[in-house]
């Protein structure tokens, strides 16, 4: 099993048990090798939600850029609902997973197509 298989189940186990979510194996995986290399560095693998930056950072470059949505309020919405979902109190938010989340909540699965 390769790294980045190994990460993939890493990240689906975590949907389960964590979000409460049975993932679409296909769009995680397009989500995760969209992530690039980041998944690999402990820094940029994971989300730091605390941080306002970080967040927009996540709105600017994934939402915006990469799945094509408008700015507005409901896309900070959408961020704060996925982090409501993996667990505020969860230190460690995958990248990958978030993004899911994200791509999930705004149907935006066609992105990966």
């Amino acid at each position: 099993m390769s790294k980045r298989d190994e990460l993939i189940q890493k990240y689906a186990d975590d949907l389960k048990t964590k979000c409460g979510v049975e993932p679409d194996m296909d769009l995680l995986t397009k989500v995760t090798i969209g992530c690039g290399p980041s998944i690999y560095n402990a820094d940029s693998s994971t989300v730091a939600s605390s941080q306002e930056s970080e967040l927009e950072t996540v709105k600017n470059n994934f939402l915006i850029k990469k799945l094509g949505l408008a700015d507005g309020p409901a896309l900070m919405d959408g961020i704060n609902k996925a982090i409501e979902t993996y667990g505020k109190s969860e230190r460690n938010k995958y990248r990958a997973v978030v993004y899911y989340l994200l791509t999930k909540e705004f149907g935006k699965e066609s992105v990966y197509g």
